[in-house]
């Protein structure tokens, strides 16, 4: 079977509908809760630049932190987001999914589908349990 990983925090809706569409398709996904379990700072580069997204979109800016360190303002670099996540992982957007078929930032959870090795076993609808 297919190693699937997700960088999952229970808390997240997202998060949480990701993993169970995962799961649907007959997959047990390694499970890192990054906020326990923080990336550092190899890995997290390397899982943004595997998404082939900007680094501002693996931030969450929804995060109080993340006005407090006045991180969407004008100049802000890459590596001082990256500094800012290592230092407050809350700030790392997710799920990140990392398949054999690539790495995503599954928001919304859909995109999952994408890079998934397997169908999906049956219907699932968003809030369902994973």
């Amino acid at each position: 079977m297919a190693h699937v990983t997700i960088y999952h925090n229970p808390r997240c809706g997202t998060s949480r509908n990701t993993l169970a569409l995962i799961r649907n398709s007959g997959i047990e996904p390694e499970v890192i809760e990054y906020l326990k379990t923080p990336p550092d700072r190899a890995t997290l580069t390397a899982l943004i630049a595997a998404t082939g997204q900007p680094v501002r979109d693996a931030v969450r800016a929804k995060e109080a932190v993340f006005d407090d360190l006045q991180l969407g303002a004008p100049g802000v670099t890459d590596a001082q987001l990256i500094d800012a996540m290592l230092a407050h992982p809350i700030l790392i957007n997710r799920p990140i999914v990392v398949t054999p078929l690539g790495t995503r930032l599954c928001r919304p959870s859909e995109l999952v589908l994408d890079i998934l090795p397997a169908p999906q076993r049956g219907p699932l609808s968003k809030g369902c349990p994973p």
